[in-house]
């Protein structure tokens, strides 16, 4: 239903994206995916390409006067680099300066040389860079302006870095969080972990080495039944765990509590059904019961998700950073390949973290996930009939219809 393809290397002149599947009427300015893209770039700990990276927004097509149009919508973001490298990177016939013949452990360089036959590892790493998410969370950034026309709001927050973590059991945060969020250094809404992060992030910084961490993502007002328990890849938290998975550096996806639970007994393990009591039910749609039938759950062990459907109260996922392959001043030990002899791998970019920045890129990838389920739930070739239908839906289960999110806010 929604399906997006991205193009371009980190280093050339721009990436691209298509997006196919976005109903006509959505109201679209390059100035949603400009500020998407510059929360992507927040984070203590990144390099200093951050500083001076700009991502120039431009809006190719399937926007007319600030409405989609029902087409494909096309999204070019240039890389103000591109002075710089247009002689290293140019598609035109020649040569490159200098040839990457030591593999990086830990990134793709050796098992993309291999697989296509490459001599030089830029002609892996270009693609395989992160930058690539950039484009991801300009589509991305469509999908929330959607999903916030149903009532959907999707936000994340960094609950571990490094060694150090949040509190657990604090509450899950919102919409009106994000900002709050964001100001933080690391994306932390804990100020106490926040602290120790950053502490984190300049040990490891004094001694040239990085850090991994996990995002927390969670989304609000997900109506029940996205998702289906009918085939194995309609199940909605196996393809939230694809698309989270996805994302570059990631090793480990969680659902709710998923990683807690096999230590429990099934009497601790399961959120407990009742139903919503008056004074819980809200006329904005919002309420615990509202978009559930009038059922409510009062824990989220399972995020949100029961049998690939959603249960109709807040999805909640986790992805697992792993600390970044490229260091300072520890070495990777490596080989070149052309000479097979023990080397160190060469130095591309040297962040210490990336975690902040992946919360960003995990919202996207939720969003998109979502977006496509609800337009597969609700249908519609335009945004007047999708609200028409997914409105029709709530209130057949007794629910109130959700008002959107604030437009620019998604």
């Amino acid at each position: 239903m929604l399906r997006f393809l991205t193009a371009g290397e980190s280093h050339g002149r721009a990436l691209v994206v298509v997006l196919e599947g976005l109903p006509a009427g959505l109201a679209v300015a390059a100035e949603d995916v400009a500020g998407e893209l510059a929360r992507r770039r927040l984070g203590y700990g990144r390099g200093p390409r951050m500083r001076f990276e700009a991502d120039e927004v431009t809006l190719l097509g399937g926007v007319r006067h600030g409405r989609t149009l029902g087409s494909p919508v096309a999204i070019e973001i240039a890389n103000t680099e591109w002075p710089k490298w247009e002689q290293e990177m140019s598609p035109a016939p020649g040569q490159p300066s200098k040839v990457l013949t030591q593999p990086r452990p830990g990134h793709a360089d050796l098992a993309g040389m291999l697989k296509y036959g490459l001599a030089d590892a830029r002609d892996v790493l270009e693609r395989a860079s992160a930058r690539e998410t950039a484009a991801r969370v300009a589509a991305g950034s469509l999908a929330k302006l959607l999903l916030a026309e149903l009532g959907v709001t999707v936000v994340s927050h960094v609950v571990q870095l490094g060694p150090e973590a949040v509190r657990p059991g604090g509450p899950l945060p919102t919409l009106v969080d994000r900002e709050r969020i964001d100001a933080s250094p690391v994306r932390c809404g804990d100020r106490d972990a926040e602290a120790r992060m950053v502490a984190a992030i300049k040990a490891a910084a004094k001694v040239g080495d990085s850090l991994g961490g996990v995002a927390e993502v969670v989304a609000h007002g997900v109506p029940v039944g996205l998702g289906s328990h009918v085939h194995w890849d309609r199940r909605l938290d196996a393809n939230l765990a694809r698309a989270l998975m996805s994302i570059q550096a990631i090793k480990a996806v969680e659902i709710g509590d998923g990683a807690d639970l096999p230590a429990l007994r099934g009497s601790e393990a399961h959120d407990a059904i009742r139903v919503a009591r008056p004074e819980e039910r809200s006329e904005d749609g919002h309420g615990p019961g509202d978009l559930g039938g009038g059922y409510v759950r009062d824990t989220h062990r399972a995020g949100g998700i029961e049998g690939g459907m959603s249960m109709g109260g807040p999805i909640v996922a986790r992805a697992s950073m792993k600390p970044l392959a490229t260091l300072n001043r520890p070495t990777l030990e490596t080989v070149d390949v052309v000479t097979k002899e023990s080397t160190v791998s060469f130095k591309e970019r040297t962040d210490v973290t990336a975690v902040p920045a992946m919360g960003v890129v995990a919202e996207t990838m939720v969003a998109l996930v979502l977006a496509d389920e609800a337009l597969r739930k609700f249908g519609g070739d335009s945004l007047a009939e999708l609200r028409r239908n997914r409105d029709g839906y709530v209130a057949a289960l007794g629910g109130t219809p959700a008002a959107s999110a604030e437009r620019g806010t998604p």
